[in-house]
């Protein structure tokens, strides 16, 4: 196991995804109960709450990474290198860097078997 890579001096915890199944029922908590305002909705899968310095992300099955899991969302500017580093340092690679419609990501596993999400928001199209 290598010492610190320094690879990820540029990380920033930014996002915790919550799973749900009823993501109507999970933003009336989380705003009405908890103050949390809502930040975004796409569809009846994902929402955005605004946790402060941190997005409170509630996804159902369809969006959420790790289904079932809490993940921390990791903002970096390498999102192909964090996720080399993370699996030559002990953890696992659940889903290697690809792009999706916002970001670059990658759904890995740290070296006890946590859901982690690195990723870097991509330019408009």
């Amino acid at each position: 196991m290598n010492g610190s890579l320094g690879i990820m001096s540029d990380a920033q915890v930014k996002m915790i995804v919550l799973s749900t199944e009823d993501l109507d029922e999970s933003i009336k908590f989380y705003t009405e109960t908890l103050g949390f305002p809502l930040k975004f909705r796409d569809g009846n899968h994902f929402a955005a709450l605004d946790g402060g310095t941190v997005t409170l992300a509630l996804a159902t099955k369809l969006d959420h990474p790790i289904y079932g899991q809490v993940v921390v969302g990791i903002k970096t500017d390498d999102v192909d290198g964090v996720a080399a580093a993370i699996e030559d340092n002990g953890g696992g690679v659940a889903r290697g860097p690809y792009n999706d419609a916002h970001e670059r990501r990658a759904v890995v596993y740290d070296s006890q078997g946590n859901g982690l999400v690195v990723y870097k928001s991509l330019p408009p199209a």
